[in-house]
């Protein structure tokens, strides 16, 4: 589906936007002409270009002929308007992955929340809009936070989405569609890196309540998520991973196994959760199954038509059910090479 394609990478210096460019560079969608990746971080970029050349170090020769490379790089803001135009317009395919995403900063600094995740989605779309540009398919990559959202990360999310979803009235020859999916192990600022960290240092082991569940998928399924929506989606839906949930103390405890390391209650931080949902309650009604994936049929009659829907689901889907037991967890931490034994770099890159 993307032979040929000119594809934009919001934010793809991060933990998701790293693992979706090696992906897009596999080929398994088909080739594409032209892969960008777009951030503000000048440092990352210099990071992930030098591992794409296969470089350990080098000068600013690296960046000479960059605009005649397969993969490349350019820096711009997804809040600054002009960045965003001059990125897409030339792109056939974007993935917005660009985001503030961390709860608690988030609580701290929400106006910087509102600028990267509401009025970055708007850019995007108003660019599209506005010069009628010829982009083909827009995924914006959420999270289950922005159901029924308790915290400005969630809130944020949730108006991009809507954000986005709603640009399909405006942009008729453009598809927007959106992921949601729940917390990506072991990505950057995520609980199993922390969890390590204490660890190694003999701990404790900091878990904010015994009752607190979330949803687990690694980076590949995150990336297998945003495929089947590019594949599969049709205008204004919102892709949805059935995977498996976790309680975490459960998750420390699995990690920690026979060492001798005590466990400490430190109570929710601001914004959180005590279950997270992938959809919610109001939703479930619009909801159908697409191989192992829930699609959500978009909110706004003018888009989702007026067919009748025979949704699987029932009440909303939370991380509370289907708890994963101790066992099955410790398998899944394994095959994912989680286990503490496995990631000695994780300390170090906590500590960075």
């Amino acid at each position: 589906m993307l032979s040929g394609k000119r594809i934009v990478v919001t934010g793809g210096t991060g933990s998701l936007g790293k693992v979706l460019v090696r992906r897009l560079l596999s080929g398994e969608l088909g080739r594409p002409s032209k892969i960008v990746v777009f951030s503000r971080d000048e440092a990352k970029q210099h990071t992930m270009r030098l591992a794409y050349q296969r470089r350990e170090t080098a000068t600013d020769e690296v960046i000479y002929h960059n605009f005649e490379e397969l993969l490349q790089f350019q820096i711009g803001d997804i809040r600054n308007y002009h960045s965003v135009s001059t990125v897409l317009r030339n792109a056939d395919v974007v993935f917005n992955a660009a985001a503030l995403k961390q709860v608690p900063t988030c609580e701290y600094f929400p106006y910087e929340a509102v600028q990267t995740n509401i009025s970055g989605a708007e850019n995007i779309v108003r660019v599209i809009r506005e010069h009628q540009l010829p982009v083909e398919t827009v995924v914006g990559v959420s999270t289950d936070k922005a159901c029924k959202p308790v915290n400005v990360m969630g809130m944020t999310k949730a108006i991009q989405e809507r954000i986005i979803i709603r640009a399909n009235l405006d942009c008729p020859n453009t598809r927007f569609i959106c992921v949601r999916y729940g917390n990506v192990l072991a990505s950057r600022g995520s609980v199993i890196p922390l969890f390590h960290y204490q660890i190694r240092r003999g701990g404790p082991v900091t878990v904010t309540t015994r009752e607190m569940t979330r949803f687990l998928l690694s980076l590949e399924q995150a990336v297998d998520t945003i495929f089947a929506a590019v594949k599969y989606g049709e205008r204004g839906e919102t892709y949805i991973p059935r995977v498996p949930s976790a309680r975490v103390v459960d998750v420390a405890e699995v990690l920690i196994g026979d060492r001798p390391i005590q466990t400490l209650i430190s109570g929710i931080r601001p914004g959180e959760k005590v279950h997270e949902i992938l959809v919610s309650e109001e939703e479930a009604y619009r909801t159908i199954e697409r191989g192992d994936y829930y699609a959500i049929l978009p909110m706004l009659p003018e888009l989702r038509g007026t067919a009748s829907v025979e949704s699987p689901l029932t009440k909303e889907y939370s991380s509370a059910d289907n708890v994963m037991s101790k066992s099955e967890l410790a398998k899944l931490l394994g095959q994912n090479h989680l286990l503490v034994e496995d990631q000695p770099a994780f300390e170090d890159a906590l500590v960075a």
